[in-house]
């Protein structure tokens, strides 16, 4: 059967068709998608997870007992679940096992440029990397023979491109997912240095074994011209743009097995062309090991390590004219993003940035606190690190930071690697004030459930974890919560917390307005007869909020009726 499939999609229906039955996932754009489209499958086990370590251990637990397993991150979530997954490579699996991580050039949704590649050379397992969908598909369904052939998790790597991109796919006939026995293996298993040690060895076999396989594989494929002047060693994305510029007048190795890669197949290949290159994005993964082979290539030297590469910058570096399929007759005016009108964070961002406080800001949609005219953020660095961050900051300035500083982390990141941030906090004691803003949902990622929000993956009802009691369990006595459209509940309880003399915590609670179950109040307008066109409104940021002929000018169309905005106006002019 031929579907017509993003890539995230066809890596769903190509690991439920090979027979998983376990997935466990953390959202992160640009993998969201596949842990959503296999909870669509009722013959097999999704869930969401807490964080991306978590997963990769559900997915090992599963793959113990003999089921096939994945699990989905972005490429910084596979820093989270890189303690398990190194650990992993030694003892192998029984059921095949799965990692799917979606690089994310040019940081469309992403705090860095990381390329996983290194993750696959540093903990010495396979990785594949699909060019389109229908290799999507392929690669995911024979994954789990190669992982159970191999004895070995195997990491699939998707990037932006390829994760949210159509192309057509020919699905094969569904494996049942059936569980293999799980026989008692401490030797395997248990990795005690004593046990480990012994390990080792296996892996460094185990690698040439897949070196080897990876000589002639479907992974790797090759395509010759009929001059083969040039030769062009590329993988994944790059591929389609080196296809879209040259058609068949090159020779091209198309890399589908990053690690181990080839040394047969690419000398061959460097033997018969005159002119070889490596097209890749990001880091000189392949370029390296060509040049550590002694073959002359040429890479980097023309090509960018920084961002996505297009047709464009393929036909730009070979001195050819690209095809264009898509023109613009005039600019494009920049939509920079923002919160959203009404949005529940916005009130908050707004108090702290007039009180003029320090603050320490986490990954999520309210990170765009940072944008003006909020300008509400100091730093964000990784999912977690605002809480641990406050703490280290209060720790350094002491009493120079008193009351001036706090952190904010939202619902499900909290539950993803604050809590023991915060744990940190009581335990060692700084004088720190942390606002969780809950709004009910996984946000930025497209509004997944998470263990606060009371509902799994599927929307059914689940155990709901209790912010205010967790946080005094986890050691903080202060616990209060506000309502972020309330402007002087929040200022009050802002200003409360930072004199108190101990550690606090603000849960900041209104659900997303983008949620389903959340219905908008009437829209607000403006009376510009009333109206000083102060533009004190305009500070929040709203973009429902605009100036037209020197009067504020509210858009009904996008106003969700906060009344945020009629608090701050003081010749009521809104309404």
């Amino acid at each position: 059967m031929k579907k017509l499939l993003i890539g995230n999609q066809a890596v769903a229906t190509g690991l439920h068709d090979g027979g998983l039955g376990v997935v466990s996932s953390y959202p992160g754009t640009p993998s969201t998608e596949i842990t959503e489209f296999l909870s669509k499958y009722d013959d097999l086990h999704s869930e969401w997870a807490p964080n991306e370590k978590v997963a990769c251990e559900v997915a090992f637990g599963a793959s113990l007992a003999g089921a096939r397993s994945a699990c989905a991150m972005k490429h910084v979530g596979l820093n989270v679940a890189a303690d398990p997954l190194f650990t992993l490579s030694y003892t192998g699996v029984n059921g095949g096992m799965v990692i799917c991580v979606a690089d994310d050039p040019a940081m469309h949704s992403s705090q860095n440029e990381q390329d996983s590649r290194h993750y696959a050379i540093a903990s010495k397992v396979p990785m594949l990397e699909p060019a389109d969908s229908q290799e999507a598909y392929t690669f995911a369904r024979t994954a789990f023979e190669l992982s159970e052939q191999f004895d070995t998790p195997v990491i699939l790597r998707m990037c932006t491109r390829i994760a949210h991109s159509q192309s057509v796919v020919e699905t094969a006939e569904v494996i049942p997912a059936v569980l293999k026995d799980y026989e008692k293996n401490p030797a395997k298993y248990i990795m005690m240095p004593g046990n480990a040690i012994k390990r080792h060895p296996f892996v460094e076999e185990r690698t040439l074994k897949l070196q080897e396989f990876a000589e002639n594989c479907i992974y790797n494929t090759v395509e010759y011209a009929s001059d083969n002047e040039i030769g062009i060693i590329t993988s994944g994305c790059s591929y389609q743009y080196v296809k879209e510029v040259f058609g068949d007048s090159v020779s091209i190795l198309k890399i589908g097995m990053p690690h181990p890669l080839p040394v047969n197949t690419i000398k061959d290949f460097a033997s018969k062309v005159k002119k070889l290159y490596v097209i890749e994005e990001l880091d000189p993964i392949i370029e390296n090991h060509v040049k550590s082979l002694g073959i002359e290539v040429i890479g980097k030297e023309m090509f960018s390590i920084l961002g996505e590469f297009s047709q464009k910058t393929i036909a730009d570096a070979f001195g050819v004219k690209a095809k264009q399929s898509v023109s613009a007759d005039s600019p494009v005016p920049n939509r920079p993003p923002m919160m959203c009108a009404g949005c529940p964070h916005r009130g908050m961002f707004y108090t702290l940035a007039k009180n003029k406080i320090t603050v320490h800001g986490d990954i999520g949609c309210y990170t765009l606190g940072a944008v003006p005219p909020l300008n509400a953020l100091d730093t964000t660095l990784c999912m977690g690190a605002s809480i641990s961050g406050l703490h280290g900051f209060n720790a350094a300035r002491g009493e120079s930071t008193e009351g001036k500083s706090v952190a904010v982390i939202g619902d499900s990141t909290f539950m993803h690697s604050g809590m023991t941030g915060l744990v940190n906090v009581a335990y060692n004691a700084t004088n720190s004030t942390v606002i969780i803003l809950d709004n009910s949902i996984t946000g930025m990622t497209g509004h997944q459930q998470n263990p606060t929000t009371g509902y799994n993956i599927k929307g059914e009802v689940a155990a709901k974890v209790n912010l205010e009691a967790l946080c005094k369990a986890l050691g903080i006595n202060r616990v209060r919560v506000v309502d972020p459209y309330n402007l002087k509940e929040c200022d009050t309880a802002i200003k409360e917390e930072l004199a108190a003399e101990e550690p606090s915590v603000i849960i900041s609670r209104r659900p997303c307005v983008l949620l389903k179950s959340v219905k908008a109040l009437p829209s607000l307008n403006v009376d510009v007869d009333k109206c000083k066109s102060c533009k004190r409104c305009m500070g929040l940021g709203c973009p429902a909020i605009s100036m037209k002929d020197k009067k504020a000018v509210i858009d009904n169309t996008l106003c969700v009726g906060c009344g945020v905005c009629k608090q701050l106006c003081a010749f009521d002019a809104i309404n």
